[in-house]
């Protein structure tokens, strides 16, 4: 069974908590204790219904009070598919923590209440998406019931919505109407809205293929750790030596031929093992261990791939980069560590671009600096060579963090355009 990430995304009081509450509580999710309190909660406040949007309140009091990061993470499966939400809190002043919760997503779900249509945040969380490269983005109109599930309506922000998204890299783009509070289109379809022709949410989650979405011909195999016998004794393992580290890209094989960068010395894959023992293939997003053919003096940060499709192997870096720090700026002649996949080394920030406003799309070139939450193109020089790829080809090859020297905090997060 596989599964699927998505990030949910919403202005202040579009309906996200309620929206996550009704595919938790119709997905069977929760426990009965928690619904007998959700329950409990619901009468001592006078409402005449179950809040399913209270499922999520723990979670949202625990961010505002700065007890746990600001993405929350959320289980649930169903017979088809397991899934994981990050809860993303879609205020500017978060900007950093929707980078976080969308870096690893499949699909991003952008809700927008009926009654006031697109606004600001919603341009703002569909760029964001398209930024980080989510390959899916839903769009869900929320609170059809407060606008009497009307058709037009609906019409209208889709309209809207698909004029804006043309400015953007959007790949794959879906409208659906609901109402999270009544559950109208969420898990089943609305009879309130026949005119709707489309699937209900979650059939749209469970059903939604993302196989493909993966490099699956580029391959690349970041180096994790490499593993020897741990005893001098150990006869039976006396001779292996293996490489562990998770597929970043392609298809990797027995017997398939290899290059191991930086040296640029070719081998064979001799076999693939996992926990479970040896297998017949591996592909991204497994974590395996290769064995070689050949010994070749191989360490943690370097990369397997093919002969003929390798890797830019690059120390100067050209990148977008969200700030994630509020008390440093990124500024030229800044002095971090860049961490990409397995490999560190320091960086030094040659130049800054332009600064990006999230909201206009506009490009400040007088910018001199980036500060927390703010997002810019930035030239890096990096002390060794990293083996990168276009972040549009590939997330995991192209993305990066930047650390903070002094701190070992991380500071800022990286999408690679362009490297030589």
């Amino acid at each position: 069974m596989d599964i699927l990430r998505f990030a949910t995304a919403g202005s202040v009081d579009d309906g996200k908590s309620t929206l996550i509450g009704r595919l938790l509580f119709d997905s069977k999710a929760i426990f009965e204790d928690q619904l007998e309190a959700v329950e409990r909660t619901s009468r001592d406040r006078g409402t005449e219904y179950t809040d399913l949007s209270l499922l999520t309140d723990g979670l949202r009091a625990e961010r505002e009070q700065g007890i746990t990061i600001d993405v929350a993470y959320r289980y649930f499966a169903t017979p088809k598919r397991k899934f994981i939400i990050a809860d993303t809190p879609g205020h500017i002043q978060y900007t950093r923590n929707m980078v976080t919760g969308a870096s690893t997503a499949d699909l991003a779900i952008v809700l927008i209440d009926a009654r006031k249509g697109v606004v600001e945040q919603s341009r703002r969380h569909a760029f964001l998406t398209t930024l980080l490269r989510v390959p899916h983005l839903v769009l869900a109109v929320n609170k059809m019931d407060l606008v009497d599930y009307s058709r037009d309506r609906f019409e209208e922000i889709r309209e809207e919505f698909t004029a804006f998204a043309a400015k953007l890299n959007v790949g794959d783009l879906t409208f659906i109407p609901i109402s999270a509070l009544h559950g109208d289109n969420v898990v089943s379809r609305s009879e309130n809205m026949p005119w709707y022709q489309g699937t209900s949410l979650l059939h749209h989650l469970e059903n939604l293929h993302i196989a493909s979405d993966r490099n699956l011909v580029d391959v690349r195999f970041p180096v994790q750790y490499v593993i020897r016998p741990q005893r001098a004794n150990d006869h039976d393992f006396h001779d292996y030596r293996g490489y562990a580290g998770q597929v970043a890209g392609g298809v990797l094989k027995p017997g398939d031929e290899v290059m191991h960068l930086p040296s640029g010395l070719t081998t064979r894959v001799a076999a693939i093992d996992t926990f479970d023992g040896p297998r017949d293939e591996a592909f991204a997003p497994m974590s395996v261990t290769l064995r070689l053919e050949d010994d070749i003096d191989i360490s943690r940060g370097d990369m397997i791939c093919r002969p003929n499709n390798r890797p830019q192997v690059a120390q100067d870096i050209q990148a977008m980069v969200c700030w994630m720090s509020d008390g440093l700026k990124l500024a030229p002649r800044s002095k971090l560590v860049i961490k990409h996949t397995t490999r560190t080394a320091r960086a030094l920030v040659r130049d800054l671009h332009y600064r990006l406003d999230v909201n206009t799309l506009h490009r400040d070139e007088s910018a001199t600096s980036l500060g927390l939450n703010e997002i810019g193109r930035v030239s890096l020089r990096v002390t060794q060579p990293l083996f990168v790829d276009d972040y549009a080809r590939n997330r995991l090859t192209g993305g990066f963090i930047l650390i903070d020297e002094t701190t070992n905090g991380t500071v800022g997060a990286g999408m690679i355009v362009d490297a030589r």
